[in-house]
């Protein structure tokens, strides 16, 4: 049984960067006092000046401290936290932390144990989606290869080989010549079991004109609304760079039918918080399938606050705190286009070489629909041992069109100093003719690196 209090006091975010000052800022807004657990390499960032109080959580490398479960309960323990916050990554979807939150009478701000475990390992996930009634990517799971091809032969070429217990584009990998299958199948057993501790993958069908559509969902355990649509689509080898809300060039009935089922597969869970069912939208026969679910907040949670109205880590914590939705289907209201851009420090004319270092100058464009999430100022360093996103730059426009000329000028007033960033492959993006005419499916953005950009195929 998770752990509720009538109210959260004192909460622990058990993460760092951007995601640590968002929900730092509700924090205030709610009255409720936040306590950072930062490593040491993040003892002085910003978000820890914006704490109301920090703890030390353990040495610089995250497996050390933000990968470890012990010690995150134990720096909420000590500081008599009411609740934990995981915000993305690292923790947030490891039942392990859930479960002792459990134990120490803690609130995890995130889903039961069970859905943790439901969704997280896919395969389990893909089973639950089947079950209730979602489509999903024909394909299997491949012990071996001799399982491969068995899986391959039902499926066919082009396939795309992932792991079982991770995502963010780690253990992924395209098959496109069936004399290729055993050499790449043994390249993501590799790094699914370096990156995840778990080297079992399956077989997808490769869908070429896919898009990569999600729908935000929240629930209480009892019920569950949908939140309106994203298209994350431009990705690199699986990594998402831009977002949008709502996804553009969709069929009513398609999202209609996506948003049903993201509901349906929400209700077979009693699902209990912020999660994100990503879809795998088929261009040329106008369907989709299941991909996975994520049992958290998301990178890309901003867009669907300012098209919705909503602040979604609130709605978090007043289901975290054992509230029944505020929010009816009914009130859920898309206004408008919104767009987001991953500034991250990383040096594109090098295939994308991580830039770490001191920031010397920070210039962020302010005005009517324009939010900049982050965690740097002038001074900030950025250290080596974690991912590199130092920015998102979020625009509002009444339509996808006025969106787009607000975020290009804003980007032109965006400036990071002492770090090379991703910043001007925004602009470039922007400026592209197919990617404004919208709906690119997820191989555009390798297409447009290698069309325009020294460095691309590096």
């Amino acid at each position: 049984m998770a752990s509720t209090v009538s109210r959260i006091r004192r909460l622990l975010i058990a993460n760092r960067g951007e995601i640590a000052a968002r929900v730092i800022r509700t924090c205030a807004r709610l009255g409720i006092e936040s306590v950072l657990a930062a490593s040491d390499a993040d003892l002085d960032s910003l978000p820890a000046r914006l704490a109301d109080r920090v703890v030390r959580l353990g040495p610089a490398p995250a497996a050390q401290s933000y990968l470890d479960p012990d010690a995150v309960v134990r720096a909420a323990r000590a500081v008599r936290a009411d609740a934990i916050h995981p915000g993305y990554g690292f923790l947030s979807e490891n039942p392990a932390l859930a479960r002792a939150c459990e134990a120490a009478g803690i609130v995890f701000v995130g889903p039961s144990v069970e859905s943790l475990h439901a969704v997280g390992d896919k395969l389990t996930a893909r089973s639950h989606a089947v079950a209730a009634g979602l489509p999903v990517v024909p394909g299997g799971e491949a012990a071996d290869v001799a399982g491969a091809r068995a899986v391959a032969a039902e499926v066919g070429y082009p396939l795309l080989v992932k792991a079982v217990g991770g995502g963010g584009g780690r253990g992924m990998k395209l098959v496109r010549d069936p004399a290729d299958l055993a050499h790449t199948l043994d390249l993501a057993v590799s790094e699914a079991a370096a990156a995840f501790g778990d080297p079992r993958v399956y077989l997808e069908r490769f869908v070429a004109s896919g898009r990569h559509v999600e729908v935000q969902v929240l629930g209480d355990g009892a019920r569950a609304v949908a939140l309106g649509d994203r298209d994350c689509s431009v990705q690199r080898r699986y990594q998402k760079l831009f977002e949008e809300a709502p996804a553009p060039l969709l069929s009513d009935r398609l999202r209609a039918e996506m948003a049903d089922a993201a509901l349906r597969l929400a209700a077979h869970l009693g699902y209990r918080g912020l999660g994100t069912v990503e879809m795998l939208v088929d261009r040329e026969r106008d369907t989709f399938y299941f991909l996975e679910m994520n049992a958290r907040i998301q990178v890309e949670h901003p867009v669907t606050e300012l098209v919705t109205g909503l602040d979604l880590v609130a709605e978090q914590l007043a289901v975290a705190e054992g509230q029944p939705l505020r929010i009816r289907q009914e009130d859920v209201v898309v206004t408008g286009h919104a767009v987001e851009c991953r500034i991250n420090a990383e040096d594109v004319e090098h295939g994308f070489r991580p830039s770490p270092g001191r920031i010397a100058r920070v210039v962020l464009p302010a005005g009517d629909g324009i939010r900049v999430d982050t965690h740097v100022q002038g001074g900030s360093v950025v250290p080596p041992f974690y991912d590199s996103l130092l920015a998102k730059l979020i625009v509002h426009g009444a339509d996808r069109a006025d969106a787009l000329a607000r975020a290009r000028a804003a980007l032109d007033l965006l400036r990071i100093e002492g770090v090379t960033t991703t910043a001007p492959v925004h602009r470039a993006l922007l400026a592209d003719a197919e990617f404004a005419a919208g709906g690119v499916d997820t191989t555009f953005f390798e297409r447009f690196l290698a069309g325009r950009l020294v460095g691309a195929d590096r």
